[in-house]
């Protein structure tokens, strides 16, 4: 099955906490994988960050949730138990708890900076079932993938003697090529709104790469691949990077792994994400730092 949202985990979480024992964090993220037959995919799954299991974030969600409405009580680090509101709570045998069922109370409406009259509930709900974490880095990559589609329009539109500079610059930011002047200096113009040439793979110059970088319009398909591999020979590399900003064919991407020289290919959509990754062609707005409590700093409370 899917991944429940931390509202359907409310309940079978409140219940894990019904024997009136205390409880880990830990222990009830594997109590509720059993619990919603989770399949090893399904609980390896992470957030978009990649920095946690994405079930392992609804189920810490689901119990702050609880927690926030006065149905569960910590007890100690990552550790919790039942409140008497919560054991009245399941005597009552509801058949969901969700955001709707949880305003009933001050505490949580305190929390979650609404009331009940507002009419918005069923909004509200649809735009919590997805936890925090979750909704703000959908508004990430949303931003991201925004941003990253400006600018491949804006690319595909420069001269080509910027685009040049771009891609030098990129290489060298990512640490390839040496320096700016290095990598200007071995890469040299193709003359058909490109560049052409051999960079170090490393400041130390241990390995090069042979890079080639085209606007190509349209798909490029394995016989340019193909062409590019052929040319490494002659350039003494085994090593290529091969820049578009139009995509690659399935076949041309099927080719390179079927190989022995090592080539990259960097489309349009990857150029203007890694771009973005590396500070090319864009600046910062603002950020904003994440954090949590750190256990490790209030361990000898407990």
């Amino acid at each position: 099955m899917a991944i429940p949202d931390f509202q359907r985990i409310m309940l079978p979480l409140l219940k894990i906490a019904g024997d009136g024992k205390t409880h880990s964090l830990s222990e009830a993220i594997e109590s509720l994988a059993l619990h919603f037959k989770l399949t090893r995919e399904e609980r390896e799954e992470l957030l978009p960050s990649g920095r946690q299991a994405k079930f392992d974030n609804r189920v810490g969600w689901a119990r702050t949730y609880l927690k926030k409405a006065g149905l569960l009580e910590s007890t100690g680090r990552a550790a919790f138990c039942i409140t008497q509101r919560g054991v009245e709570v399941l005597k009552d045998n509801p058949p969901e708890i969700n955001i709707r069922f949880l305003r009933k109370y001050p505490e949580f409406q305190e929390f979650i900076k609404t009331t009940p009259k507002n009419h918005q509930e069923d909004e509200d709900e649809l735009k919590l079932s997805q936890t925090p974490e979750e909704i703000l880095e959908a508004v990430y990559q949303e931003l991201r993938r925004n941003l990253a589609q400006e600018l491949l329009e804006r690319i595909k539109n420069c001269s080509p003697k910027f685009f040049e500079r771009l891609v030098i610059e990129l290489l060298v930011k990512m640490g390839y090529g040496g320096s700016m002047h290095d990598a200007g200096q071995a890469i040299g113009r193709s003359g058909d709104g490109g560049i052409d040439g051999i960079i170090k793979e490393d400041k130390l110059g241990l390995d090069v790469i042979y890079v080639q970088a085209k606007r190509w319009e349209g798909t490029v398909g394995r016989p340019v691949v193909q062409a590019f591999a052929g040319s490494l020979e002659g350039q003494r590399a085994k090593k290529g990077i091969l820049i578009t900003t139009s995509q690659f064919s399935s076949d041309a991407k099927e080719y390179v792994l079927r190989i022995e020289k090592k080539i990259v290919l960097i489309d349009g959509e990857m150029l203007a994400k890694l771009m973005i990754d590396n500070d090319v062609g864009v600046s910062k707005v603002t950020s904003y730092d994440i954090k949590k409590i750190d256990s490790d700093y209030f361990s000898d409370e407990f």
